[in-house]
This record gives structure tokens, sequence and C-alpha cells, in this order.
């Protein structure tokens, strides 16, 4: 009898749901991210589309960081410099019959701009275009994973020491995308969340809303985006930037790990319920103004 891995774009949501409660129950430690994988479906906009995903089209990345992933991933590209054509990056799936396929660009001599996504598929020993509605759910799901984390990762949006910085363009960019609608990634980020803050000591001062971990000190209320892990302060959505809370271990068990956004969350919850004991003057300046 043929043996699988399980996936969880197999399986229904009840299952999902039941395997996750597992891993976390029993403090599971999978080799890597199965019961809380994300899945990334189709949209009616993909589907109408043809060939190309905008999904991710518009994001600035750090381009050596994205070049970084690329290796990690399993994906192939060509450095770009200023003589370089070839702006797609690819990876090979589904033992060798499918591809997926990132244009990307430079924008400057340290950012990329993310381009459209495709999927091909070997034909006569050519790589041919496929309609995104005919690409398996699975190859299309992870190659989109692939996507959102290297934009999760490599995100100008996600350094809250790059305000300020670049040209308009790329500042507009910053503003606008660290609290933005949650990724799937970010979704999952969320579930367990759910499942872990009512263990915490700070569980009465947290509350889950759509897209923020809201987090109730005796100073301000803040929310904590679950994409971005960046902060704004009530009752005016006043900004605050935290660069020091990144090495924080909460001291719980956490069911997956891959791009350390979990631990920092967690981190500045933490460190804001208990805001009355800060010191550091660069977070009690803007605490207070």
């Amino acid at each position: 009898m043929p043996v699988r891995l399980w996936h969880p774009a197999r399986a229904s949501v009840a299952q999902v749901r039941g395997w996750r409660e597992v891993v976390q129950d029993k403090e599971l430690r999978q080799p890597f991210k199965q019961a809380f994988r994300e899945i990334y479906l189709l949209t009616p906009a993909e589907e109408a589309s043809g060939v190309h995903s905008s999904r991710f089209e518009g994001q600035v990345v750090h381009y050596r960081r994205l070049r970084a992933l690329f290796k990690d991933r399993g994906w192939t590209s060509k450095f770009q410099g200023h003589r370089e054509e070839d702006c797609d990056a690819h990876r090979v799936m589904a033992g060798g019959e499918w591809r997926a396929t990132l244009e990307h660009y430079l924008a400057d001599e340290v950012h990329a701009d993310i381009g459209r996504a495709s999927f091909q598929r070997r034909s006569g020993g050519v790589w041919r275009d496929v309609p995104l509605k005919e690409v398996p759910p699975l190859v299309f799901s992870e190659g989109m994973r692939d996507i959102d984390l290297f934009v999760g990762v490599a995100s100008i949006t996600l350094d809250p020491q790059w305000a300020g910085q670049g040209p308009d363009r790329l500042r507009d960019h910053w503003e606008a995308g660290p609290f933005a609608p949650l990724t799937p990634s970010a979704e999952v980020r969320k579930d367990a969340l759910a499942r872990l803050i009512g263990r915490t000591a700070i569980a009465d001062r947290c509350t889950l809303t759509d897209r923020y971990l809201v987090v109730r000190g005796d100073l301000r209320t803040y929310k904590i985006h679950l994409g971005s892990a960046n902060i704004l302060m009530e009752p005016n959505d006043a900004y605050l930037c935290i660069v020091s809370a990144r090495g924080f271990q909460p001291g719980l068990f956490l069911p997956f790990e891959e791009d350390g956004r979990l631990a920092l969350i967690l981190s500045k919850a933490f460190l804001l319920a208990n805001d009355t004991a800060i010191t550091d003057p660069s977070i009690t300046r803007q605490l207070s103004g």
C-alpha cells in the first residue's frame, strides 16, 4: 500500500483543527511545519487572470535577503546587475513535472520589486505556461506559500528601523504595508496565538481581533499586527518602534517557528503588558509622546 505525507490541503477543516489541537496539547515538535501549514487557494481574480497571479505584485523587499531565501527554499535565480535581463526565479516541483516562477526586479542597489507569479508544466522537454485554474491545488499552494514567505521575511515593511528612509515611493509603501489585511501565514499565526495566549500570565490583558493582538498596559493599549509584528498605540494609533525584543523566549511551547515572528509577537506582548516597568529611553519617550 502506498504511503504519503499528510497535508492539510487534502484534509477537512475539522481534521486540520483536530491535528492542531493534538500537536499543541501534547507539545509535539514536528520536524517541519505540517499541522499548522498554510494553505493557499486560487482566488476568483486569479482564476480569471489566466496564467499570472498578481497577489504579491508591488511588494518591496531587501534584495540580498530575498536571494538568500531563494537559495534556502530551493529556488534558482540569476543575480540581477545592471545588465541582467532575466528577472525570474524558479522552483521545480512535483518530481520535475511542474515549476513555479516569480518575477522580481531591482528597484535600486538594495531593494527589489516583486512581480507576478506563474506556473509551468514540462512538455516535450520545454516549460510551458499553464492557466492557474489548471495547476494542481497542492502545487499552487506550495508555490504561493514560498512566495508569501519571501515577502513576509524580506519586505521593508517588516523593518521598524526603515521608516523615513529611501525615495518617496518606498516610504509610501512602508507606511501602507505594516498593518495590511492578514496573509494565510499570518492567519495561521493568529490561530496558534489563540491557543497559546490563554496559557500565559498576561492572558487577561490580551485580546485577538481580526488582524491584531491587542495588549492592555497600564500606560497605553497596544495593537500588535499579526503579520508584521508592528505596533500601534491607542487611542490615536501612534506607531511604536521596538527593535530590542527579538531575542526574548516566552517559555512556552511554540508549535512552529519558521521566521521568528510568533516569538517576536509574544515577546512584545509580555513587554507591553508591563509597560510601567520599561526603562529603555527609546521606548519610554514614545509612550509619553
